[in-house]
């Protein structure tokens, strides 16, 4: 069985403006999902960088 070993990952602090019904949207996505804001923007973020086309 592989031991679990936890990792602080490095993390900073950013600002973002977001369009008022975007925002809305995530926060009503947010409240489904029942994660963060914060968590639920980060994941977007991570599934869009991972499924961007290189040219």
């Amino acid at each position: 069985m592989n031991e679990f070993k936890p990792v602080k990952q490095e993390k900073t602090v950013i600002s973002i403006r977001l369009d008022v019904d975007m925002l809305k949207n995530i926060d009503e996505l947010s409240a489904k999902s029942d994660i963060s804001r914060n968590e639920l923007i980060v994941q977007c973020i991570d599934f869009a960088l991972k499924h961007l086309s290189q040219k």
